[in-house]
């Protein structure tokens, strides 16, 4: 890969030889004879005869017992605040819907109210400006040629 260095020859350099350790076999565990026991029953002393004949003695452990956990409930707290938290939202996004369309259909209704009172004023303006002059109501009043005698009017 890379050039040899010019100061050294290829004859003196160090040959190290590594052998392999060869691996032994493994060693065959054979099970341990079972300890007749009591159905039920542990018992106080309990001895163990391992593969190579040894025998061992000792006390019998008994398990500990969990501490009673205090029953969590099925739903955390936190997943029931936020789907309290989602409700009251959308019951707020709810009522701020329908009042929105509230305030447009009242807009909407006190708008036509306006155009139908523009309608019939304008309507009633144009029928006293455009009406028949003939006839405009009031008293009729029919002037006779008077006569004046001495500053007094005769009829």
């Amino acid at each position: 890969m890379y050039p040899e260095p010019a100061h050294h020859r290829p004859a003196e350099r160090a040959v190290t030889a590594y052998q392999p350790t060869p691996i032994p076999l493994p060693v065959v565990v054979q099970p341990a004879p079972v300890v007749p026991v009591q159905p039920g029953t542990v018992p106080a002393v309990a001895s163990i005869v391992l593969p190579d004949g040894r025998v061992v003695t000792g006390y019998a452990i008994d398990h500990p017992q969990p501490s009673p956990v205090v029953a969590k409930p099925a739903v955390s707290r936190t997943a029931v605040n936020v789907a309290l938290g989602g409700v009251g939202f959308l019951a707020v996004c709810g009522g701020l819907l329908l009042l929105t369309s509230f305030i447009a259909a009242l807009t909407a209704f006190i708008g036509q109210l306006i155009i139908l009172a523009a309608v019939i004023f304008g309507g009633w303006i144009a029928v006293q400006v455009l009406g028949t002059s003939s006839h405009r109501g009031g008293t009729t009043v029919n002037i006779r040629r008077a006569v004046f005698k001495r500053n007094h009017f005769h009829s």
